[in-house]
């Protein structure tokens, strides 16, 4: 285990002045005033889909109208496309500033939600918010790294990964009764209270902590235009592809120039002095294979969070109720164990070792749930959704710290952007290409049998989900190892 005052993954250079040990103090202000901003964004996802059906009731759109789905869709696209470049921008101005920044745009965003006149205007601000969101999670990941060392940097990163789960599970179960006693509105005007709360929080956050920033540097605002209209148009193609059909002209097309434009984007960042993402941060294997994890657990984690319950609905005869407190085995662990995760390599795990587990939990745990049938019970279910959990909550959080220790610190902004790009990015394919194919596959099925053919289907899945999984974790593996070849030690806890 490396020692809480000498990390050898980070760069001799002008370091930030961390907090060792335990959060306390304007430390501890500092992580509270973050998490709670963490805890907004995964909310706003999650609940807000909650509150569409009342959404569409006060604002006049049709229920399952395309303008009705962009108060979420929006939110997402703006997320994925903007995380990098407010990685970049922070190392330039400060992540604190930026991270402010953000979290302000947030909160007004929020408040336009809540006095939206129509859904137009909602679709408008949510993707305001998205952008807000961005930063948050781009730069408070950051902040985090350059706050805490040691132990107190692990527990730091477990608690960042355990509220972003938390956010996500409860997302729903917070929203709902909000919407029920106070109406929709009050789901964003809650988000503003709560963002207005983090930014009070900001000046202390400011004298707690010495960040490196960039001198005099100016964004790569070519390769931050390149690289949005790159996302745009990837994103775009993945939330049109189930309506318009993945082979359609405008499918493909944005597919294709998403695919070309990224094209354009590598070239300018070789060219280019200070570029939006230095490809040099993706060429250290090491941060690379972390960043991987998350895709995996979008893959055999994510795609189950969102479809699972359908399954249970519609193959088990379950209600909404059941099937909703039935996914407590698949969220539990993930708010349990990062913690757990941070505790092993304080005590002396390896934190690949940690990751490994994660990504062998995934895969068992995706190919346990084919014991899946109507008259599955739940005695038999549970241990392989808990398995599948524990895929994602033994290296949430722990990724994050790790991938951003393999960073010197004046790009830790870049690489956190880097890291939550590919996390929401492979979210969205992995979500979007699961229900595509699930639709799909149970049409063309032939059975006469809509149970019977959805329940077919989800297995042909369940057992694509374990191979993409084990394939992402044999990559991760060669990449970890290839790392490592003429390290003098291995990093343990940053």
């Amino acid at each position: 285990m490396a020692s809480p005052t000498a990390d050898p993954t980070r760069p001799a250079q002008a370091p930030p002045e961390p907090v060792k040990d335990a959060p306390a103090g304007p430390g501890k202000l500092t992580l509270i005033a973050v998490l709670l901003a963490v805890f907004v964004v995964p909310t706003s996802i999650s609940g807000t889909a909650v509150a569409l059906p009342d959404i569409g009731a006060g604002t006049g759109a049709a229920q399952g109208s395309a303008s009705l789905q962009w108060v979420v869709n929006a939110f997402n696209l703006a997320f994925a496309c903007f995380t990098l470049v407010w990685g970049s921008l922070a190392d330039l101005i400060g992540r604190i500033r930026a991270f402010a920044l953000g979290a302000a745009v947030f909160a007004l965003a929020s408040l336009a939600c809540a006095v939206a006149p129509n859904v137009y205007v909602l679709d408008g601000a949510r993707a305001l918010a998205g952008l807000g969101g961005a930063a948050i999670f781009a730069c408070g990941s950051a902040i985090i790294s350059s706050a805490f060392e040691g132990p107190a940097r692990a527990k730091a990163f477990a608690l960042f990964g355990t509220v972003a789960g938390v956010g996500v599970a409860l997302g729903p179960t917070v929203s709902g009764p909000a919407v029920d006693a106070l109406g929709w509105r009050w789901i964003f005007g809650l988000q503003a209270i709560v963002l207005a709360v983090v930014l009070a929080c900001v000046p202390v956050i400011a004298r707690s902590v010495r960040e490196p920033v960039g001198g005099g540097g100016r964004l790569d605002v070519r390769g931050a235009v390149v690289f949005v209209l790159a996302m745009a148009a990837l994103t775009y193609a993945i939330v049109q592809g189930s309506a318009w059909g993945w082979a359609s002209a405008g499918t493909l097309g944005l597919l294709l120039a998403s695919l070309v434009l990224f094209g354009a984007f590598g070239a300018l960042a070789k060219r280019t002095a200070a570029p939006l993402l230095d490809l040099s941060v993706i060429r250290d294997r090491r941060f690379l294979a972390y960043t991987l994890v998350p895709v995996a657990a979008s893959f055999g984690f994510v795609t189950q969070l969102t479809y699972l319950p359908s399954y249970l609905a519609t193959v088990a005869d379950y209600s909404a109720s059941a099937a909703g407190t039935t996914m407590l085995l698949l969220t539990i662990p993930v708010l349990v164990l990062p913690m757990v995760g941070a505790k092993l390599v304080e005590r002396g795990t390896s934190p690949l070792a940690v990751v490994f587990a994660s990504l062998l939990c995934l895969v068992v745990g995706d190919l346990a749930l084919l014991v899946l049938g109507p008259d599955t019970s739940l005695a038999v279910m549970a241990p392989a959704m808990l398995v599948t959990g524990a895929g994602m909550g033994l290296s949430a959080g722990l990724v994050d710290g790790q991938a951003l220790a393999m960073i010197e610190p004046a790009k830790a902004g870049m690489a956190a952007g880097f890291l939550n790009t590919l996390r929401l990015g492979s979210e969205a394919i992995a979500v979007a290409v699961f229900g595509s194919v699930l639709a799909s596959l149970a049409a063309s099925d032939g059975s006469g049998s809509g149970t019977s053919s959805y329940n077919d289907a989800f297995h042909v899945l369940l057992w694509v989900m374990a191979g993409v999984c084990l394939l992402l974790g044999l990559l991760v593996v060669s990449l970890a190892r290839g790392g490592d070849r003429g390290e003098d030690a291995e990093v343990s806890t940053p």
